[in-house]
């Protein structure tokens, strides 16, 4: 099984594919990409904050130490990129079932049932 993504969403970010952040070095936002088994109706949410280094050191400081899990690092914003980046490594997340290629795609972004218990 592979996992597809289904559609890129930001709750911050009305138009992803024309955005352009005021301040171009220092942005940050949550990307909110919609993931489901290939060829398959249905969809999943895995969470990961987009910024660059400057936004990371306003936002933590420069004495911080950042674990940077559920983080994608940029030094520019470029949609297409960005889109790629992430299509590439879910490329690389295949299992027998679906829960097991959402917890490899978890490493990426915070899975909506990281950790859930039934």
């Amino acid at each position: 099984m592979n996992a597809e993504i289904k559609r890129l969403h930001s709750p911050d970010i009305h138009d992803l594919e024309l955005y352009q952040p005021e301040v171009p070095e220092k942005f940050g936002f949550l990307l909110q990409v919609m993931v489901g088994p290939e060829g398959v109706d249905g969809e999943e949410s895995f969470d990961i904050e987009v910024c660059t280094p400057k936004w990371l050191e306003e936002t933590y400081g420069m004495n911080e130490v950042v674990i940077g899990r559920h983080h994608l690092i940029v030094r520019e914003y470029n949609y297409q990129k960005i889109a790629d980046t992430i299509q590439d490594f879910l490329r690389e997340c295949t299992g027998e079932s679906w829960i097991e290629v959402a917890e490899k795609g978890s490493r990426l972004g915070k899975w909506e049932f990281e950790d859930y218990i039934d």
